[in-house]
């Protein structure tokens, strides 16, 4: 027998939520036919690119999801020996063409996905719009 209001809550495991979202995403630029077998497909697919990458999304969404929620445990504190009258010296680290070239890829890469997507969505609002269009003229012929 279930309780209707119950006060119980569930806790969503740390990056559950993102890997949900990510299927998610990939579900509505692929439309596909039948969502169990492609999210079992995607799934293994992720699998696959973590045992080889070692690089886990669930893991860095969670990272990134802590670094947004406790954004104040990041924040760097000043050592207690420094002086408050001495101005800080910010060192930068220059960027070499290979770091900036992987994040421009990445861009990238990013931008042809977006592309991807909006040009199959166009295709196929373009089929339905024909598909309806046949439909119209099917059902005038059977009238007349």
């Amino acid at each position: 027998m279930s309780i209707p209001f119950s006060n119980t809550h569930y806790r969503i495991p740390q990056g559950f939520g993102n890997l949900l979202e990510g299927l998610t995403c990939e579900i509505l630029r692929e439309q596909p036919d039948n969502i169990p077998s492609f999210a079992a497909a995607y799934f293994e697919n992720l699998l696959e690119k973590r045992e080889k990458t070692n690089f886990d999304p669930a893991e860095w969404g969670t990272k990134v999801d802590d670094h947004f929620y406790n954004n104040h445990a990041f924040k760097e504190q000043e050592p207690p020996e420094k002086e408050k009258s001495q101005t800080p010296v910010k060192e930068e680290t220059p960027v070499t063409a290979s770091e900036s070239s992987e994040e421009d890829k990445e861009k990238e890469k990013n931008a042809a996905v977006k592309i991807q997507a909006i040009f199959r969505g166009h295709l196929a609002r373009e089929e339905v719009k024909k598909m309806k269009q046949d439909d119209l003229e099917g059902k005038t012929k059977e009238n007349n």
